[in-house]
């Protein structure tokens, strides 16, 4: 069954987002502001990934949730639109310039009232919490040598039944490539292989953008 998966070309990807993402003037804004700031723009979720946290914080009636990474804010709003209205989210990131312009559309978009955010290394700040389940839904998208550290300490304060979701878990085809030996590409190997063993967990790899594993505590 190795054949059953289609190649994603730019053609395919740009018919399955017109399809998946319910334009918004505002979130365009955001995708263009961040756009202009070159290659820092990766880092940036792409639409339709956004459009599927969305409906993942719903589909687990997420009340609330953490994110580790918010950068310029798309998934932060993203997860954020997902919650219901005394929803709370959690945002963890160490850059006041970038999440500058997230405060801004955080503001726009009136997710400000749901989202608290955290200028810290995201370790101090997920160690200060009660080492208890605390959350229904959790996000990183952040620093890959430290993927292994913030897996551990989610889990621990995600719920049973809570959905832990990793971005860039393919890292653009080098976790499968022998001669990358690089830091950043050994630890997300190093990752995967740890959530595919792990009891504690049902947990599914998908090829979304980046890769994107999905993990369900137990």
């Amino acid at each position: 069954m190795s054949d059953k998966f289609i190649a994603m070309t730019s053609e395919l990807h740009d018919y399955v987002e017109r399809r998946s993402v319910r334009r918004d003037s505002v979130m365009e804004r955001l995708v263009a502001e961040t756009a202009a700031l070159g290659d820092l723009a990766q880092m940036q979720i792409a639409p339709d990934q956004g459009a599927f946290l969305t409906l993942l914080v719903r589909s687990v009636g997420a009340r609330a949730a953490v994110e580790v990474g918010t950068f310029t804010g798309y998934s932060a709003i993203s997860i954020a639109r997902g919650l219901p209205d005394d929803g709370r989210l959690l945002c963890c990131d160490v850059s006041e310039e970038w999440t500058t312009i997230a405060r801004r559309y955080f503001r726009e978009t009136g997710m400000d009232r749901k989202i608290e955010l955290r200028i810290a290394p995201a370790l101090e700040t997920l160690r200060a919490l009660p080492a208890v389940p605390q959350f229904d839904f959790a996000f990183v998208d952040a620093d890959k040598t430290s993927y292994a550290a913030y897996y551990e300490e989610l889990l621990t304060r995600l719920r049973p039944g809570g959905l832990l979701a990793i971005d860039n878990v393919l890292w653009s085809g080098k976790v499968v490539d022998p001669k990358d030996q690089s830091e950043s590409t050994s630890a997300i190997r190093a990752l995967n292989d740890h959530v595919a063993a792990d009891d504690r967990v049902d947990a599914v790899i998908l090829p979304i953008a980046d890769g994107l594993t999905l993990a369900r505590k137990r």
